[in-house]
């Protein structure tokens, strides 16, 4: 799906227009919601990657179909999931994801591409491999306002999930040390922070970025 190349170190790379994989999975879960998008920019280090309106993903849902917020905190991160074919709703996303970083930071824009906010979104990453990044999702993140205003979010979710053993308090400390990292840029204006992006808009020439056929076995639409 790419025409990526090689890093000195050895860890692949993609051209603009180029399609990759974001990945989520959980540490104690290979499967976990996946995100087709388009390459913007690669330097084997920071990617920027674009995640159109429209494009289709695969979602978690507990096994009635409901999604995980549904259910109480206590149970959100011990119920059983299945994969479902959704869409990456609303305006798109840019998203700048730090190959050694425990964050990535996205850009949203409304659907008729003004920017709206940068959401720092905390992960643990695990690397790149031929069809895209893997990064587990902390569940802790930062919200940044156009004036660099920020509030932390989802702090209960934090605790659930290093509660129900998926993160460990260690790795936790470590994506909120990241959270505080990134404020402090925030705070000062600076990159990513400084409106680097805030004017970007995709090439029109682009289809939206697809779903590889048989990705996940057994994915239903939901």
């Amino acid at each position: 799906m790419s025409r990526e190349t090689t890093t000195p170190a050895g860890g692949p790379t993609w051209r603009p227009g180029d399609e990759v994989l974001y990945r989520l999975p959980r540490l104690d879960d290979p499967l976990g919601p996946i995100h087709p998008a388009r390459v913007v920019a690669d330097d084997g280090r920071e990617l920027v990657c674009w995640v159109p309106g429209g494009t289709e993903v695969v979602a978690m849902r507990l096994p009635d179909g409901k999604q995980q917020r549904d259910v109480p905190l206590h149970e959100r991160f011990t119920t059983p999931r299945r994969a479902v074919r959704s869409q990456w709703f609303g305006g798109g996303t840019l998203r700048l994801v730090f190959e050694e970083r425990w964050s990535s930071v996205w850009w949203f824009f409304e659907p008729d591409g003004t920017f709206r906010n940068w959401y720092v979104n905390l992960e643990i990453p695990l690397g790149r491999d031929a069809t895209g990044v893997r990064r587990v999702d902390g569940a802790l993140d930062v919200a940044v306002a156009p004036d660099g205003r920020w509030e932390w979010k989802d702090e209960d979710e934090a605790e659930a999930i290093v509660d129900a053993g998926l993160v460990s308090r260690a790795q936790m400390g470590l994506l909120r040390a990241e959270g505080e990292r990134m404020i402090a840029l925030a705070e000062a204006a600076r990159y990513p922070f400084d409106g680097t992006w805030c004017d970007f808009r995709p090439d029109p020439a682009w289809p939206v970025p697809t779903l590889p056929e048989g990705l996940v076995p057994d994915v239903r639409t939901g």
